[in-house]
């Protein structure tokens, strides 16, 4: 299948990344990134500011304090968490609004807050897996963005990831997880983000040739999506278990720990959900 020229070319006007979150990037990737710099950075942009607030406030976090600016927000979450929700908000803002795309973002936000928390319990780079977690479906914006009807048409008639990725090929001679780590790159996140997003919806089999660091995030992320996202699999998680086992022991990661903390993760968020 022929890739569609100016998909081809990625002349579809890939959203710029916003310059707050280019600042963001690179002051995470310091060392001795401070809580305080991390602040100035959000606080300097209004509209992502508040809305680091007001999402901490939410009912996802339930904190006992309501917190009044970014810097509170940060002391209670962590860096990564709330660098991770400003991402998310950047992301969510780089494309027009609608209710296809709504969807997309309200499970990136879980699924990225999700990932950042099993990610820190397992020791696995918490910044990485909420990163991963809010882009995995990226390229699907792209798609809606360059071609809204088409792609609409497409995901009413697609029942999973692997016929949805096939019917994209088909339709456009491109899947949104090549898009989507196209996007990543532009926006320039880190080479395990892309990679964990190009690859995500081939599956645990096909994982193996990618390097521990983004199989790690790729089983982390199968499971949230399971949990979280798939109602079939949430009722019945039994054979998802069975799969991701083997995965886990082979990029050194305790499969009961993992099991542990996705459960409760997932549990924590889901009755979160619920409230709000």
């Amino acid at each position: 299948m022929t890739i569609e020229s100016p998909l081809r070319n990625l002349n579809i006007d890939l959203p710029a990344c916003p310059s707050t979150l280019v600042k963001l990037s690179l002051l995470m990737a310091e060392e001795d990134c401070t809580t305080e710099q991390l602040a100035e950075v959000i606080e300097n942009d209004m509209a992502l500011s508040s809305a680091v607030v007001r999402t901490v406030n939410s009912a996802l976090f339930g904190l006992l304090k309501r917190v009044e600016t970014v810097h509170e927000g940060i002391r209670y979450l962590g860096t990564a968490q709330v660098a991770g929700l400003t991402y998310e908000i950047g992301l969510r803002g780089a494309f027009p609004p609608g209710p296809l795309l709504q969807a997309i973002w309200d499970r990136a936000g879980i699924r990225g807050l999700a990932m950042g928390s099993i990610a820190r319990q397992l020791d696995v780079d918490q910044w990485l897996a909420h990163t991963i977690g809010l882009f995995a479906e990226s390229g699907r914006a792209v798609l809606i963005a360059y071609d809204h009807q088409r792609y609409m048409a497409l995901d009413s008639k697609s029942t999973d990831e692997t016929q949805l990725a096939e019917a994209e090929i088909a339709a456009f001679g491109v899947s949104h997880s090549a898009l989507g780590a196209a996007l990543c790159q532009s926006w320039g996140l880190s080479r395990e983000v892309a990679d964990g997003v190009r690859c995500r919806p081939q599956g645990p089999a096909s994982w193996v040739n990618e390097r521990p660091q983004v199989q790690r995030l790729l089983t982390i992320g199968a499971a949230v999506d399971g949990l979280l996202l798939d109602p079939v699999i949430a009722a019945n998680p039994d054979a998802m278990w069975q799969k991701l086992e083997p995965l886990t022991q082979q990029i050194g990661m305790n499969f009961q720990a993992f099991q542990m903390a996705t459960v409760r993760v997932c549990e924590r968020l889901n009755t979160a959900r619920q409230k709000a």
